[in-house]
């Protein structure tokens, strides 16, 4: 199974320059735990649920005052459309991430999570197990 078949393809982005609270706004209207930070219009970080927890421990101010790339994750680890779930997971798991975002040369055309890539695993092993039914089912 290739990242393309579960990723998200609505990408939340937002400016470098906009605020944590703008972000974490954004994020609760989706309902999604991440956004890919720009910088002059270019994929350079993202900002994650972990992010912003961090940026209002460590930053003494509101989080309306802590530019998002100031808090977010960079440089940004991406995963290709055509990789492998597999190959997402063991990159997910070097890097300590949890949100991939997914870059096709230079455009970014979704958002793979490890939320997604579990899901993917469960419906492999479903459809694994319904095989094996319906082989032992002609073989009887």
């Amino acid at each position: 199974m290739r990242v393309r078949n579960v990723m998200s393809t609505d990408v939340l982005a937002i400016d470098a320059e906009e605020s944590v609270r703008d972000a974490v706004g954004r994020m609760l209207d989706r309902e999604t735990g991440s956004v890919v930070v720009e910088k002059d219009g270019n994929p350079a970080g993202i900002l994650t649920k972990v992010d912003v927890m961090t940026a209002g421990h460590e930053h003494d101010r509101p989080l309306s005052e802590i530019p998002v790339y100031a808090a977010a994750s960079h440089p940004l680890i991406t995963v290709e459309p055509s990789a492998t779930v597999r190959a997402a997971a063991a990159r997910m798991f070097d890097y300590g991430v949890h949100h991939l975002p997914v870059a096709d040369g230079l455009d970014l055309v979704g958002v793979v999570t490890a939320t997604d890539l579990l899901e993917a695993q469960d419906d492999l092993l479903r459809e694994a197990h319904e095989t094996d039914e319906r082989r032992t089912e002609w073989e009887d």
